[in-house]
């Protein structure tokens, strides 16, 4: 039986929806689920989008915790960084957003 991630902290979910929040993003995701881990240049090319754009949705990804990377060298030598899809599941509920809410950094009720 899979477990499931621990409940995000406030901060922690809200950078996950925004992360999440945009059309390529989740596609970023959805190709990793699918396909498996792969580097920035294939996935810019099976994605129809430019390196640099690509690069600047994985490090939003990555900042979320929703996707890692990894450096690897080529066999000709090339550096190729790797990303893949982080295993996260939680459930998204009311009562998991009021939890989180209390640990906001700029909660005003504290």
């Amino acid at each position: 039986m899979k477990s499931k991630t621990p409940t995000p902290s406030g901060d922690q979910l809200l950078s996950m929806l925004a992360a999440l929040s945009n059309p390529h993003r989740l596609r970023i995701v959805a190709m990793l689920k699918s396909g498996g881990r792969n580097y920035v240049s294939q996935l810019a090319r099976e994605l129809g989008i430019s390196r640099p754009l690509l690069h600047l949705h994985l490090q939003k990804l990555e900042d979320a915790g929703l996707v890692v990377s990894q450096m690897e060298l080529s066999q000709d030598g090339k550096a190729l960084n790797y990303f893949d899809v982080s295993n996260f599941d939680f459930e998204l509920t009311p009562a998991v957003i009021a939890e989180a809410v209390k640990s906001l950094s700029n909660n005003p009720e504290q």
